[in-house]
Order: structure tokens, then sequence, then C-alpha cells
């Protein structure tokens, strides 16, 4: 339980902000706010949970991601000061600028490379210079993270741990350049590397070049900022493994967060699938 006042060396602030993307996880930490006395205040980035989210904050607007200028006005005018981003916003949307405000545009032209942590923290960095704290992701859902283990009825053979350990090596070393958390491994063959595309289009890309039997493996970055970013899976990711006959996915232990976590175990153990967290 998430109580109010200070934690994790910050004081939370009773009023709350949250920038959520699309899935659940923006959902569970509305949810978990409001049961602890929290206001939230949303801005939504997409619509597939928008109804969700309406049960559990106090206000929600909708924008878009490239709105920067009004969603800052949005949080001044709200008197927030601590704000937590949520939810999967595609990378896809920097291929469309024509979409983004003078401010947004003013933003991204000072970025090197349109990489994710590039990107995230210089808009970290806008809100903090206009007064307002991002929080570490997990504050209000730690009880989603997976400590090391096998979740579920189906062990991992030792092919598959042979396969998880290269994946493991091979998603940090990909992480390392920030270009993306997860990798699709086949008998020590990478088949594909996660890119521009995200975790259920690399599963889907990687599953279909191993015909059957591939193994997924997700991993947070080697310096993770935990403001963003940080590596989550769920039923939708475990329904993209039985539609292209993945077998296995193995998640960095204490530093990912698996939601509807007994919704994806029944899955997993109706469809022959191992979940586990190293």
């Amino acid at each position: 339980m998430v109580q109010r006042g200070k934690i994790m060396s910050v004081m939370l602030e009773n009023k709350q902000g949250l920038i959520a993307g699309d899935g659940i996880l923006p959902v569970e930490m509305a949810r978990h706010a409001k049961e602890n006395g929290f206001e939230v205040i949303c801005i939504s980035l997409a619509n597939d949970n928008l109804k969700e989210l309406k049960k559990y904050c106090s206000k929600v607007y909708s924008c878009h991601p490239g709105e920067m200028t009004k969603i800052e006005k949005i949080f001044t005018n709200e008197e927030i000061k601590q704000v937590t981003f949520l939810g999967k916003v595609h990378k896809r949307v920097l291929l469309k600028l024509h979409k983004f405000d003078k401010r947004a545009i003013e933003i991204l032209k000072s970025v090197k490379r349109l990489n994710d942590d590039e990107v995230m923290l210089l808009i970290v960095n806008e809100f903090e210079k206009h007064g307002i704290k991002v929080l570490d992701q997990t504050i209000f859902i730690k009880n989603l993270m997976i400590p090391s283990g096998v979740l579920g009825k189906h062990k991992p053979t030792e092919n598959q741990i042979e396969d998880v350990n290269y994946g493991f090596w091979l998603a940090k070393e990909m992480g390392k350049v920030d270009v993306g958390q997860s990798v699709v491994i086949k008998d020590k063959m990478a088949m594909a590397v996660e890119a521009i595309e995200g975790t259920d289009m690399c599963i889907r890309r990687g599953a279909k070049q191993a015909k059957r039997g591939a193994v997924v493996v997700k991993v947070a970055k080697p310096s993770q900022d935990k403001r963003f970013d940080i590596p989550a899976i769920g039923l939708r990711t475990l329904k993209t493994m039985k539609k292209y006959k993945a077998k296995l996915i193995a998640v960095e232990a204490n530093e990912t967060i698996i939601v509807n976590q007994e919704k994806v175990i029944k899955f997993a153990d109706k469809n022959n699938i191992v979940v586990m967290a190293v």
C-alpha cells in the first residue's frame, strides 16, 4: 500500500498528475492512487483506456503527444507538482511531426537521435523546468513488479535456458545503445531485436522466423531511468506468443511489471507457455 506523505525520499502531493498512454498500466496507477487517498488528474494520449481512466481520475483531458504547450498549461492550471508517465505511446508518433506544436518541435530539434531515452529525458527536463517533478513509474504499482522465479506450472528446458541466457545478454547489449528492450531467440540465434515496432511486433517478426518454439527475452536497459519506459508485459504479449507459436518469455526480475498477473499465468498454463523472471 502506498502511504500519503513521504516515500522513497519523495514527499508525495495529494494531487497527482498522470500522463497516460494506452494499456492497463495507467489505469492500475490511477486505481491504486485513488484507493490510497490521492486525487489524480490525467492527460490521456490514447483512447483505448479512456473509459477506465475516468473511473479513477477526477479529471481526464485528451491530448496528442505533441501538444506540449497544451499539456503544460493543463498541469499549471490544475496546480500539478508531480506527474507519472505510464502506458504505451507508439514510437511511430515521432514520424508524424506535422501534428506537433511549436514547443514540441523545438524540443525535438535539440535531440541528436530520436531514440527513447534522449527524447524522454528532454521531455522530463522540460516538465521539471516548469516545477513539475516526474516520478518513478513504479511508486504506485510496486505490487506488479516480479521477483525471480518461474511463474505457472511449465518449467524451461535446458535448451530454453541457454536461449534465455543468450537473449538476456543480447537484450542488455541492445539496451546500451537504446535500441529496444526485447529480443526473440531460437537455438541461440537471434530471430529479432526490438526496434521502433515495439515488443508485440518484435515477437511476431521473430517467432515467424523461428517457425515454432521461439524464446522471448525482455529486460530493463543497463542504465534504466525509472521515470519512463519500465519494461512491462501482459496478456496481450502472451496472446501474441500463442498466435505465433513462441513458447517461453523471460523478463528481468525486480525490474519488470507483469500486468494482470493471475490472468497471464492462467493463460500461459493453458497454452503451454513458460513465463519466468531471471
